[in-house]
Formats: C-alpha cells, structure tokens, sequence
C-alpha cells in the first residue's frame, strides 16, 4: 500500500525534552489532502515485567498526575537521547527498583499512538532479577516498592489495577510469554 506524503510540517509547541507539537500536512494515497494534521513528538521509553529469582513481580504501587487513584506499574522511563532500548530498560530497573536482572527479552516495539504519534514504547520481561541495593528513582510522584505474585498481578491485570495502557500491555505480554 502506498504511503502518506508529508508535503510541510510545522512545529506549533516545543517543550524539550518532553513535548513537541506541529502541524503536518499530508497527502492521502487517493490523492487528498490534509493540510491540518496534528502530530504530537515526546520520548521514547521502556516498561519493564521483572521477575525475581523467586518468582515475585518487580512493581509499584504509586500515583500519577493524569491517573485517578493509586495504580501499580512497573518499572519504566525515558530513553536518553542516543541511548538504546535494552540499556535503557536495565538502568531503568536498577535506578527505580534496586534490582537487576540476568535474562531479557523484548516483548516489541509499540507506537503510542497510530494517528498522532505520541511516541514508541519498548516492551521488556527481565528474568532472574535480584536486589543490589536502593534504588536512586528521580520520579515525582510517591511510590511504594511491591513484590506479588504471578497469581496476584494475574488477579490485579484483570481487576484494571494497572491503569496506565503501556503498563497493562507490558505485565499481559509477560503474563502471555511466561504462560507459553
């Protein structure tokens, strides 16, 4: 199937490091235009599903500003500018959690957002995770440190208690590819 064309874009909001916002306009492959395309640009980042030695998920329980309401999540954040997905998944757990992990494997590459762009998120399962020593998270928001059991985040997936889209699908793949 043929593309669409970008013919012009212009930047409308810029907000580094973390938002961008332009105006595309663009040519459909039937020939017509769009000429006020909104496209939103902010970071790539990582989720990842760790598993300890012991068989615990590596979570949070925590706030955040646009979610009602406590929710778990796992272990996540922005990639540095250059910095490939994998390393930035491994930072990320020893930073937030403590933990590190000897088994990775990525669980896909995902758009945030077919239409408006949003950014890409870098799905992970960590296996054989242990605890190194305390984390440094430099996120905002409060959080507790938890460890559940599959059959707990099995029960907490399917009461919505990951109320975050990203974190769902990254506990529900592992769920999937530890079930396989």
């Amino acid at each position: 199937m043929p593309a669409w064309k970008l013919l012009e874009r212009e930047v409308l909001l810029h907000q580094p490091p973390f938002l961008t916002v332009e105006r595309h306009h663009l040519v459909l492959p039937d020939g017509r235009e769009i000429p006020n395309w909104q496209w939103v640009i902010t970071p790539e980042y990582v989720n990842v599903a760790a598993i300890t030695v012991d068989q615990q998920f590596v979570l949070f329980r925590q706030e955040k500003y646009a979610v009602e309401g406590l929710s778990l999540a796992p272990v996540g954040g922005y990639l540095e500018p250059g910095e490939d997905p994998l390393q930035a998944a491994q930072r990320e757990l020893q930073e937030e959690s403590g933990y590190v992990a000897t088994e990775w494997e990525a669980l896909g590459r995902y758009a945030v957002d077919g239409n408006r762009g949003a950014g890409i998120a870098h799905l992970f399962l960590a296996r054989q995770a242990r605890f190194v020593g305390k984390g440094e998270s430099d996120d905002l928001e409060a959080q507790e440190l938890v460890l559940l059991s599959t059959d707990n985040v099995r029960r907490a997936l399917y009461a919505g208690e990951f109320k975050v889209l990203a974190w769902a699908t990254v506990i529900a793949l592992a769920l999937l590819r530890l079930a396989a």
